[in-house]
């Protein structure tokens, strides 16, 4: 697949502040106390990037205009259903950060709960797609979840650190470093699935041709189209190898010495600053190289032939 740059930018800064709402929650129904004005600004960056992540996707539209319609198919796409549900967790972010520390218990757990479902539905875009079979088993799920989880909480502890909140920073410590461990894991091991993957498809089946020896020579036209240019990234194996190597450096194993790091208690707020540094782009890598590394069974027909 050809990667979009904002679709990788919505899925990875508004599962990051999906992460960071949850985290808070999570923490507050814990019992950590944090200062009104901290919450009000943590939740107000959550709605931010989760408006950022809203914006970028509109770059995806042909027809931007006609985006409402997205929520339409609610029954049976899975992208409806995530168009239905971002607005609703993002509406009630707003009201926790409208209302403060005066918001109910249950209202937390409301933001939790959608959360999590945002990022099923998320997921499911691609998992539900059985024809790429890279991305076609619950592990694209927990991938997004985990990740996303991950992010947040190193938001949060960094921002914990740096405002000098020393409950909240005691709290999220320990569970970045499982969340960011259980995400490396998860994406580790999807990765290792992908690479043991068969074509379900050949030539012969792409074009209708059923001979036993079969050599395309051309893909059929002489200029690209929108085959070509959605589906095929037209990257080297080298180079794929490259960003695959680089996102696991900076996503996953960067965080994970330096929140070992973080875990001593004279550690001070330098690991986790560096953690958000690296992991940042390391995520954004990531993301990439999960469109990129899927194959759509029609490049057996478009791709270029050189």
């Amino acid at each position: 697949m050809n990667p979009a740059w904002s679709v990788i930018v919505f899925t990875t800064v508004a599962g990051a502040a999906q992460g960071l709402v949850v985290s808070l929650a999570l923490a507050t129904l814990m019992g950590v106390r944090t200062a009104p004005v901290f919450l009000s600004h943590t939740l107000l960056m959550a709605l931010v990037m989760l408006g950022v992540g809203l914006v970028s996707s509109f770059f995806h539209l042909g027809r931007p205009e006609r985006a409402w319609r997205a929520a339409t198919m609610w029954r049976t796409s899975w992208l409806s259903r995530e168009v239905i549900v971002l607005p609703a967790f993002t509406g009630a972010v707003a009201l926790w950060w409208w209302f403060g520390p005066a918001t109910p218990a249950v209202w937390l757990l409301a933001c939790v709960a959608l959360s999590v479902v945002l990022w099923w539905c998320t997921g499911m875009i691609y998992a539900c797609l059985r024809f790429i079979q890279e991305w076609a088993h619950p592990l694209t799920i927990a991938g997004f979840a985990l990740i996303g989880l991950s992010s947040g909480l190193v938001l949060a502890g960094g921002l914990a650190a740096g405002a000098g909140e020393a409950a909240l920073l005691k709290a999220v410590s320990p569970w970045a470093l499982l969340a960011t461990l259980a995400a490396w894991g998860t994406r580790y091991a999807a990765l290792r699935r992908n690479a043991t993957l068969a074509a379900k498809s050949t030539l012969q089946s792409a074009t209708g041709i059923h001979a036993t020896r079969l050599r395309q020579t051309s893909m059929g036209m002489s200029a690209g189209a929108f085959n070509t240019r959605e589906f095929f990234h037209g990257r080297t194996l080298a180079l794929l190898r490259q960003v695959k190597a680089l996102c696991f450096v900076l996503a996953f194993a960067a965080p994970t010495l330096l929140l070992l790091w973080a875990q001593r208690a004279d550690a001070g707020g330098w690991p986790w600053a560096l953690a958000l540094l690296l992991q940042a782009p390391g995520l954004l890598a990531e993301r990439w190289f999960f469109f990129a590394q899927a194959r759509h069974p029609q490049n057996l027909y478009y791709q270029v032939v050189s």
